[in-house]
């Protein structure tokens, strides 16, 4: 499976909420613990609903969570 270009801050959001686990964000969207590691871990892009839902946990925009980077020749 190829990496995303996909980063995220997931682990610092859950650590500026009260050191919230892995499991109990997992519980929170639906997902496994295995599926938060590896979107934290940049092995899997969340779907768009996923990542709105992961949003709406830390209460914080869709971009304060996930970031894509600039790409220099990308066709705007």
């Amino acid at each position: 499976m190829k990496p995303t270009r996909v980063t995220n801050a997931i682990r610092a959001l859950r650590f500026a909420r009260g050191e919230m686990t892995q499991a109990e964000l997992a519980r929170r969207i639906g997902v496994t613990r295995q599926t938060v590691i590896a979107i934290e871990q940049g092995r899997y892009s969340p779907s768009l609903e996923m990542a709105f839902q992961i949003a709406r946990v830390f209460a914080v925009p869709l971009d304060d969570v996930f970031q894509y980077p600039d790409t220099e020749g990308e066709n705007q």
